[in-house]
């Protein structure tokens, strides 16, 4: 029997993960699933892990207020040693392109633990954008034994990097499971229906306003690299929107990071509430996000995961930011680049709105990133 060892400890690889560990818990005859967490994000990574009934066997929790990226790397390394000496799985997966798996993945080579890399393969080849994840993802491809690529580009680009073929496996990305297996709950589960629809009026928004009428633009933010004026050029260009389009609803889950929400109040004012179309809203645990997802009409968001998650509900994605390490999307057209420049955004996204075609061709394009069977292909790599 082999023990896998799954470690996570952002929201977005809980999300990625989750349905891995689903997958390798269905197989006790062959594995012993063991599952560390590291807490780089601690209240959004427990309402995905409550969300999943995944409840971790360690868990570092190295979130402290003020944290960068020197202390996260320090503490999941230094936590991963005593973790690793007490558990001694035979592998250890870690996923994309956190500092997380970063570090996990640097402490099982220093025991000399072979590392499978989830979501492998992606690149901008620019080390700064996005940054730190586009170096976190090389460092993490080059200490993997295995690498478990979503999709035949992923795969290429690691041959060109000189990893063998044999060591790779595409796979599809795992958030596709994900996504498919939540709205699968909630279309099956009348209460836990009404149960979100409360969850988001609480938050700040009554999806009853889409019943009446209204479309709905849903934003995210919070890359590094937009930090400063770039946040200030997004939250202008929203702002005009708004104004152009008084009958579209545009929401807002708000990352917690000051650096998020500090150009937010800066272009809207100290008061969020009572902005007309306008809707600022506290964080939303995932089941939340992907039910209103759903329901958008365009996605305008800074997120990779989301790239791959909303072209799965036929959603248009633009993404605020100068590169993607996704550029399949852009070739099957589901996403389009429009970064942080404020005449870019304003004209994307009113030209998905203005223009049916536009937006059909957008909507209707096949993602490129699954079928919701990643994790069957990654069990049974290992069930060899």
């Amino acid at each position: 029997m082999k023990k896998i060892m799954l470690v996570f400890g952002t929201r977005p690889e809980a999300i990625k993960m989750a349905p891995l560990v689903k997958e390798f818990q269905k197989h006790p005859e062959a594995f012993d699933t063991v599952v560390c967490v590291t807490g780089q994000h601690r209240q959004m990574l427990d309402q995905v892990l409550d969300i999943f009934d995944i409840k971790p066997d360690y868990d570092l929790n190295i979130m402290q207020a003020g944290q960068d990226l020197f202390d996260v790397t320090a503490r999941v390394i230094v936590g991963m040693r005593d973790v690793l000496d007490q558990a001694k799985p035979n592998i250890v997966l870690v996923h994309g392109d956190t500092t997380t798996s970063t570090a996990a993945a640097l402490a099982a080579f220093y025991r000399q633990i072979p590392v499978g890399h989830v979501e492998a393969g992606l690149r901008t080849h620019n080390i700064y954008s996005p940054w730190p994840e586009e170096m976190n993802r090389q460092l993490t491809g080059r200490i993997a034994t295995h690498h478990f690529a979503p999709t035949p580009l992923s795969r290429q680009n690691l041959i060109d990097e000189g990893v063998p073929s044999e060591r790779i496996t595409v796979t599809g990305n795992t958030v596709i499971d994900a996504l498919y297996w939540v709205v699968d709950k909630i279309k099956n589960n009348p209460t836990l229906d009404n149960e979100l629809n409360a969850e988001l009026r609480k938050a700040g928004y009554d999806t009853a306003r889409l019943a009446k009428g209204h479309n709905l633009v849903l934003i995210t933010g919070h890359r590094r690299e937009n930090f400063g004026e770039g946040f200030i050029s997004m939250c202008k260009a929203i702002k005009t929107l708004t104004e152009k389009y008084p009958d579209i609803d545009f929401v807002y889950p708000m990352h917690l990071n000051p650096n998020v929400r500090r150009p937010i109040h800066e272009v809207f004012g100290e008061d969020l509430s009572n902005l007309g179309n306008m809707f600022f809203i506290e964080p939303l645990e995932y089941l939340s996000f992907v039910y209103l997802m759903e329901k958008a009409r365009i996605v305008l968001t800074d997120s990779g995961g989301i790239q791959e998650e909303a072209p799965g509900l036929g959603k248009p994605v633009l993404v605020m930011r100068d590169t993607t390490e996704r550029p399949e999307a852009l070739e099957a057209g589901t996403v389009r680049l429009v970064g942080t420049d404020y005449d870019r955004i304003v004209n994307e996204v009113s030209s998905l709105l203005d223009n049916p075609e536009h937006y059909n061709c957008m909507s209707q394009a096949v993602n490129p990133y699954g079928d919701g069977h990643a994790c069957e292909r990654i069990v049974n790599s290992y069930k060899l």
